[in-house]
């Protein structure tokens, strides 16, 4: 991310954790980060992964895309020319695309043998992903379901699932959590 981002994101991340009478000390410690990790996220001075934003969010109790947001009438979203949210290993890479109060889209990449595992959302929340092209396996609590290019699946959010590429090929995919 660049620095003019993070530190948009981290402003947006205080600002909301100010919102909610929280400290440092006591926010770090209910999403389960280091207080020097979150002080740095809020500096701007860190590049947090996807699911150090996952947790913030989900301790904040706001959407991703809240911390993301921008407020534009019309917003064009170009290929890799937007926020990159990746996991440690930078195999599986989510680009948010749009974001309203009530839904967040993303497009996805997804490297070759990848296996990326989510934690669980809030209740009520709800993912659909479509495959652009490759293939993904969804695993949820109740069973795996084996993906191809253009087809779609719709879950629950609020459980633990994983995103696994099984091929030899990156995937892209296009995903919307809704609120």
């Amino acid at each position: 991310m660049d620095a003019y981002v993070t530190k948009q994101i981290g402003e947006t991340i205080k600002h909301q954790r100010l919102l909610k009478g929280m400290t440092v000390e006591a926010f770090a410690k209910q999403i389960d980060i280091s207080k020097l990790t979150l002080i740095k996220i809020e500096r701007g001075d860190g590049n947090p992964t996807l699911s150090v934003i996952w947790k913030i969010a989900n301790g904040l109790q706001v959407p991703v895309a809240s911390l993301l947001a921008t407020n534009n009438e019309v917003e064009i979203s170009r290929k890799k020319a937007r926020l990159a949210l990746t996991n440690t290993e930078e195999t599986f890479i989510a680009e948010p695309i749009f974001q309203q109060k009530e839904y967040e889209l993303y497009r996805g990449y997804m490297k070759a043998n990848c296996d990326y595992q989510s934690e669980a959302h809030a209740p009520g929340v709800t993912e659909c992903i479509t495959v652009m092209s490759g293939e993904l396996i969804i695993a949820l609590e109740s069973g795996t379901h084996h993906l191809y290019e253009h087809d779609a699946i719709r879950f629950n959010g609020n459980q633990i699932h994983r995103y696994i590429n099984p091929t030899k090929v990156d995937t892209t995919l296009h995903f919307v959590i809704s609120y």
